[in-house]
């Protein structure tokens, strides 16, 4: 294992802030794959899952592949994380809504520059994220689609053995991630969405390290045997059922979480007034499925998304 600092940045009252990498196999062969952690200071699971990941590959480094070289970075926004900050501390920017970035731009875009040159040239990229939504979810592979290389992922996106490969159409706006611009430059990318953001959950972390290293190995990557999986299920992330909010806010009451099936006209949860805690709205489930997202915050508002449910097929 090789511990490298990818990026510097000074700070005007902290030390320099560093984006470090882990490399394991030949410091000179093919960069096989780089494995990208959290880029919001909440993404605490995922910090944790790439330092598990770490962990793991010291133990396995012998299983790397001849000629193949790979790169962890688990956290690229340390400062953020460190004053508890969900998105860049100064200006409340968005790292990962400012790629492929530009050295002489503003912080958020340097720091992504940085990041960039650093992981662009390799031919399989992972990058372990997080919602808009403060939530749940059933752990899953998520593609964006941005042209020809998206069909490729997919063709690659079970070798993680996870239960679904969601499939999401970019907006303008997710043109700036680093997901859609790894496939410009032509990297087969994969956001990985595990059960928990803000808190450690171990035995997510254990499944996402597992999911990792599956992958390397059906890619040849790592010497692992791999087992056989149940293929997932490839859905549009258009096609999730949205179950909102519709006439109030106030505190949310769950009765299902991610992972749960639930029946047709199931009550979900109940929204619950935040003063005398009367009932103001019932929650259904519109269709059968699995629980495919929850939100996790105790109070809500009205017209938020506080479910999404996979339908059965």
């Amino acid at each position: 294992m090789r511990r490298t600092t990818l990026f510097t940045l000074k700070t005007p009252y902290r030390e320099p802030m560093e984006i470090v990498g882990f490399e394991f196999g030949d410091p000179d062969g093919e960069e096989a794959c780089a494995i990208v952690g959290s880029m919001r200071g909440n993404e605490v699971q995922q910090t944790y899952t790439c330092a598990r990941l770490v962990q793991q590959l010291r133990l396995d480094e012998a299983k790397v592949m001849p000629g193949k070289r790979i790169l962890v970075v688990p956290s690229v926004n340390p400062f953020s994380m460190n004053v508890s900050s969900r998105f860049w501390a100064l200006d409340h920017t968005d790292i990962n809504r400012t790629f492929p970035g530009y050295d002489k731009g503003e912080t958020t875009q340097r720091i992504a520059e940085g990041l960039f040159s650093a992981v662009s040239s390799f031919s399989l990229g992972i990058q372990l994220c997080s919602l808009y939504m403060p939530g749940e979810f059933v752990p899953h592979v998520r593609l964006t689609r941005a042209g020809e290389i998206t069909k490729e992922s997919l063709a690659l996106a079970d070798g993680f053995g996870l239960p679904y490969v969601v499939i999401n159409e970019p907006t303008p706006f997710d043109t700036t991630m680093l997901n859609y611009n790894w496939q410009v430059w032509s990297t087969n990318a994969f956001s990985l969405y595990g059960h928990t953001t803000e808190h450690v959950d171990e035995a997510g972390a254990v499944l996402m390290v597992a999911a990792i290293e599956r992958f390397l190995a059906t890619r040849g990557v790592l010497r692992l045997p791999v087992s056989d999986a149940v293929p997932p299920r490839t859905i549009e992330e258009a096609g999730l059922v949205a179950v909102r909010t519709e006439k109030a806010g106030g505190f949310l009451m769950r009765h299902a979480e991610a992972g749960d099936h639930v029946e047709a006209g199931q009550v979900l949860a109940e929204v619950v007034d935040a003063l005398d805690a009367h009932v103001k709205e019932t929650l259904r489930a519109p269709v059968s499925g699995q629980v495919f997202f929850c939100r996790t915050e105790p109070l809500v508002e009205q017209h938020i998304i506080c479910f999404r449910i996979a339908a059965d097929e």
